[in-house]
């Protein structure tokens, strides 16, 4: 059936802004696909605390104005445009969010789609696409990690840190995990953290009880302000530490002396910037594992609820609260 000419919901912003005072659930034209490529059906997205960085306009790349909302979600292959082959309708793709994602239809071109193996289950599959290969990125790509190395990281409870405590168990790696409350100590140890401690506790002092004298060799900051400090100072002679997030904003007041006396490193990782250098045979390569560790069992995300789109203001609200799982977003 040609949609053409018919409307999608889609989440949009016509200003830069706090989401719950300028996103909007409206009608837009549902786009066909040209010469080449597809158009891919939504099927579940997933909310990103860089979604509300774009939003606010804050955030890596800004799409032009007005811009639908989101950055992460899959779907399936709905049509096909002129000249496109080897591409099956029904195909479960990662659905294109370059111009955004929390809408129901948008075209890409054959060549780029990104397929999701069939094992993979939809609500999973949604939330793919930017944690879990940063997550793997940040153990494989960064330092070389023998099994039996330990390392520490802050929002052990954030979806890049879910995946890490779950990788690192499978590659043999040991975690310290750093958290902000006492409940999510339990769930984070089932899913295989080695320890979890509480921000604040002076945690850093038991470090070689933790690690039965081991050293840290690699250090995860997401957070930034003093919980970036307390990895700097447990982190071995030689360590490195990856910044990949800035949740509270604060920066980090490095002490210099830990740079001259320790050599400890200060490195940056963004997972777009990677997948642009590496291109779509490095991306291929590194989803594949990640798709691997999801069909084996290895890798399972939890989801806190699913919203409708028209129930989107709600769901923002729910992703700003203490949570362990994704809130996601579907259109129907």
């Amino acid at each position: 059936m040609d949609r053409s000419m018919d409307l999608q919901k889609a989440i949009r912003h016509h200003e830069f802004g706090k989401p719950e005072e300028v996103l909007t659930l409206e009608s837009i034209l549902v786009p066909k696909p040209r010469t080449g490529e597809v158009r891919v059906r939504l099927l579940v997205a997933s909310i990103n605390p860089s979604d509300r960085g774009m939003i606010g306009g804050s955030y890596g790349k800004l799409r032009e104005l007005p811009a639908i909302a989101g950055r992460e979600a899959v779907g399936v292959v709905d049509t096909l445009g002129k000249g496109v082959e080897g591409v099956a309708i029904g195909t479960k793709v990662r659905f294109p969010g370059e111009d955004g994602a929390w809408c129901e239809f948008a075209c890409a071109r054959a060549e780029d789609l990104l397929v999701v193996p069939d094992g993979v289950l939809d609500e999973q599959a949604a939330m793919s696409f930017i944690n879990p290969p940063t997550a793997y990125c940040l153990l494989k790509k960064v330092i070389d990690l023998e099994p039996g190395s330990w390392l520490v990281q802050n929002a052990g409870n954030s979806a890049v840190g879910i995946s890490v405590i779950q990788m690192a168990k499978a590659m043999g790696l040991k975690t310290i995990s750093q958290v902000r409350r006492e409940s999510l100590i339990p769930p984070l140890k089932a899913l295989g953290a080695d320890h979890v401690v509480l921000e604040g506790s002076d945690w850093g002092a038991q470090r070689d009880q933790l690690t039965d004298g081991e050293p840290i060799c690699l250090a995860l900051n997401s957070i930034g302000g003093a919980s970036a400090i307390d990895q700097i100072k447990v982190l071995a002679e030689g360590g490195t530490q990856v910044t990949f997030g800035g949740m509270v904003g604060d920066p980090v007041r490095f002490p210099t002396r830990y740079l001259i006396f320790k050599d400890v490193r200060l490195v940056g990782f963004w997972w777009d910037r990677w997948s642009r250098t590496h291109g779509s045979n490095g991306v291929s390569g590194v989803m594949a594992e990640v798709y691997k560790m999801m069909t084996s069992g290895v890798l399972c995300l939890p989801i806190e609820q699913v919203y409708l789109f028209e129930e989107f203001e709600a769901a923002m609200k729910h992703d700003l609260k203490p949570r362990l799982g994704k809130v996601l977003l579907c259109p129907r």
